[in-house]
């Protein structure tokens, strides 16, 4: 999206807060991979900060419109 990567701390930090918050929760790995899933609290968290974001571009595209 913003045309940079993120460095491992910031994605290993992001990763830690989700899981401490209860949000996602490791899977098991056969590899060296640690995948994670988002939990029923998680998906209620996404949910409801998507319908935020839906909010503010709708918002911002009806300004847009009368400009």
């Amino acid at each position: 999206m913003t045309g940079l990567r993120p460095g491992p701390g910031t994605l290993y930090g992001a990763i830690a807060r989700l899981e401490s918050r209860g949000l996602i929760e490791p899977l098991e790995s056969e590899d060296r991979r640690n995948p994670y899933r988002l939990t029923a609290l998680g998906q209620k968290a996404l949910t409801a900060r998507l319908a935020a974001l839906e909010t503010v571009t709708k918002t911002g595209q009806r300004r847009l419109a009368r400009a």
